[in-house]
């Protein structure tokens, strides 16, 4: 009997549908089963607003200390709610093709978030997300909230809300079926959180070779240089997964353009760039990933992409982003 592959995945429906999706194209890779191991992190228990609690980890930690204690093999994260910095010991042996990384708007009536009558109630809980609200519809009132899916889409069906703000990721994932009104909302105008629509596949550094190469397979390599560019602004402004900002990049060919913006937390304020750089070996050369003909021919993109991040953050930050990144957004 084939011994099957432990993957670890949070209780959430959610979490648990968009692992079963790795999980089925890792069958399909290696021939073996992929058993589902459920864990209960932080965030499933701690019922607090997330601009309280902050979001360094809380959905990851739980989920690493059984990775590295063996209690599975690999684990499956939602890439928006990882922290920058890598335990050591862990790898991302893969990031799947991404989703649409998009949020969408869920009224009764479709009205439009920017037409949304005064005092009109938008439920979300991200910091980055009630910023964007205030800006676009400030005549609304914001509503704190948590909870999965049916739950936030429940409490506008009912009307105790008029709108929710939710990934279009999530809910394609989830196949969620509703009579609310979507209101799609582009992403030069709405940029969203840095990984929005992504998965990271983790798992050991020593995790056996075959194991490697299998969850190698998945990754989908315009994915990883995107999500690259995006977690490294957020590496370099130093700020968590829970600040408000967001960021958002397309790779088309070797050629990368970024979008990102910092908001202040009332959404009065925000400072944004939009950048298009080609990760070609003169960029390279230019930025310090080698040296020579080595830097033109054979230097890893990922690396330059990385590099595209953090000279990005230090152009936020000299244009004044720091002020607008509140203390508690700030990673320890």
């Amino acid at each position: 009997m084939t011994t099957p592959i432990r993957l670890g995945t949070r209780r959430s429906a959610l979490a648990q549908a968009q692992s079963g999706h790795v999980a089925t194209a890792l069958e399909r890779v290696t021939g073996r089963p992929v058993q589902l191991v459920p864990i209960t992190s932080e965030g499933d228990t701690n019922r607090a607003s997330l601009s309280e609690i902050g979001g360094q980890g809380i959905f990851a930690t739980r989920l690493r200390e059984a990775l590295l204690s063996g209690e599975c093999d690999f684990l499956v994260h939602s890439l928006k709610d990882l922290p920058t910095a890598i335990p050591a010991g862990l790898v991302i042996a893969a990031t799947p093709p991404r989703e649409d990384a998009r949020d969408v708007v869920l009224t009764r009536d479709g009205i439009p978030l920017h037409e949304l009558r005064s005092g009109s109630t938008v439920g979300t809980g991200a910091p980055r997300r009630i910023a964007q609200v205030r800006r676009r519809s400030p005549h609304a009132e914001v509503i704190d909230i948590r909870g999965n899916v049916d739950s936030r889409l429940a409490r506008v069906t009912s009307g105790e809300l008029d709108a929710v703000v939710l990934a279009a990721a999530g809910l394609s994932r989830l196949d969620a079926r509703s009579p609310l009104r979507r209101e799609e909302l582009g992403l030069a105008e709405w940029p969203t959180a840095p990984g929005q629509g992504s998965l990271a596949v983790e798992t050991t550094e020593d995790a056996p070779a075959e194991l490697r190469a299998a969850l190698a397979a998945l990754d989908h390599g315009p994915t990883r240089l995107a999500i690259t560019v995006e977690r490294a602004i957020l590496e370099g402004l130093d700020a968590g997964c829970q600040a408000p900002m967001a960021a958002h990049a397309v790779v088309e060919g070797t050629s990368v353009r970024v979008r990102t913006v910092v908001y202040s937390a009332d959404g009065d304020r925000r400072i944004g760039l939009d950048v298009t750089e080609d990760l070609n070996g003169e960029y390279i050369r230019r930025n310090g990933s080698g040296n020579g003909a080595d830097a033109a021919d054979g230097a890893d993109p990922v690396h330059a992409a990385r590099e595209l991040g953090l000279t990005v953050a230090r152009r936020l930050l000299d244009q004044g982003a720091a002020d607008l990144v509140s203390r508690e957004h700030l990673s320890s």
